[in-house]
């Protein structure tokens, strides 16, 4: 097997810049250490296993890891996760995949030399394909909060699509027929299936969808605040909103507040909850339902199995959410009769 100094000649770079790149260490240029990585992998170069820490594990990340647009089901996902891999005394970095793997680096070879033995996936709609050759690479890994077809491709998230449409039914039977939807502008598996569930609602009932109730919308508070004061101000508002975040629930609860708009009275809003938050707002909202924590925590738990060989069995798990009705949901007002 090649050595360091063997990559080392390849490359025309020093022992020490070869062993900064494969250690994925400070002070090496991009370049270069592309350079290092691509000879070393010509060369069969394989990592001693002893290097490796084998109590770490991975959540991985197409880019970014902290994003805004990501939401709250993030830090609740993080907290399962946590939970999940201290009881068997295991680690977790996380990793950007995109900024981190070089361009002709297998997967195998870039989570070997990040020193991880399994990777908790986040996936969203344009990074699907890598997560499959992930999976095809023999990495041990599971994804979170997307389903796959791909055999191969271990998972675990929730079915939304059913509970969004029987909240948005829970509406139309209180009266409701101009109904709004902020939705995530991250497309996902997730937010896929709560558009859809709206849009089943509204054509099971004979509801005509007005595409100007449709908002696509930033997860977070700014961005449900943002969407409350676009929706009111059309010329025929809607007399109910259904949000696919709970951190833009929050963000438009407040933006009625601000506007004096009574929640129920003049406007009834659903959301959507990653946790418990939704028993916390003012008044309690009425909300589609999972648990992110759980879902991490399983993950966790599977996937710490996997990596020590305790179990090969596959993990392709569908939960369902739940539908909870609370105080932010009544009748219609009478027109003109607002405030």
């Amino acid at each position: 097997m090649a050595s360091v100094r063997d990559i080392a000649a390849r490359a025309g770079v020093s022992v020490a810049t070869v062993s900064r790149a494969l250690n994925d260490l400070p002070n090496v240029n991009g370049e270069t250490r592309e350079r290092v990585l691509e000879a070393a992998r010509q060369m069969g170069y394989v990592k001693s296993s002893s290097t490796v820490v084998s109590d770490v594990v991975a959540l991985a990340y197409p880019g970014d890891a902290v994003r805004a647009d990501y939401g709250a089901f993030d830090s609740s996902l993080m907290f399962g996760i946590l939970r999940g891999l201290n009881a068997h005394r295991y680690d977790i970095t996380i990793l950007n995949i995109g900024r981190d793997r070089a361009p002709r680096e297998d997967y195998a070879s870039f989570f070997r030399r990040k020193g991880v033995k399994g990777v908790i996936l986040r996936s969203f709609e344009d990074s699907r394909e890598e997560c499959e050759a992930i999976a095809e690479a023999g990495v041990p890994s599971v994804v979170v909060a997307d389903r796959f077809e791909n055999p191969k491709v271990n998972f675990i998230c929730t079915e939304s699509r059913s509970d969004s449409r029987r909240a948005v039914e829970h509406l139309i039977r209180l009266g409701h027929r101009r109904i709004a939807l902020g939705v995530h502008y991250v497309h996902d598996t997730d937010h896929t299936d709560r558009c859809e569930g709206y849009r089943e609602a509204l054509e099971a009932s004979g509801v005509e969808f007005d595409p100007s109730l449709l908002v696509d919308l930033v997860a977070d508070m700014n961005g449900g605040a943002n969407a409350v004061r676009y929706l009111m101000n059309l010329r025929d508002p809607p007399t109910a909103i259904f949000f696919t975040d709970p951190m833009a629930t929050l963000g438009g609860m407040n933006a009625c507040r601000e506007m004096q708009i009574r929640v129920p009275q003049d406007l009834s809003i659903v959301g959507f909850d990653d946790s418990d938050l939704r028993h916390h707002a003012f008044p309690p909202f009425t909300a589609v339902c999972q648990d992110a924590s759980l879902l991490g925590y399983e993950a966790a738990r599977w996937l710490v199995r996997r990596v020590r060989g305790d179990s090969d069995e596959p993990l392709r798990s569908i939960r369902q959410t739940t539908f909870e009705i609370n105080q932010t949901t009544s009748t219609p007002p009478v027109r003109g009769e607002r405030g």
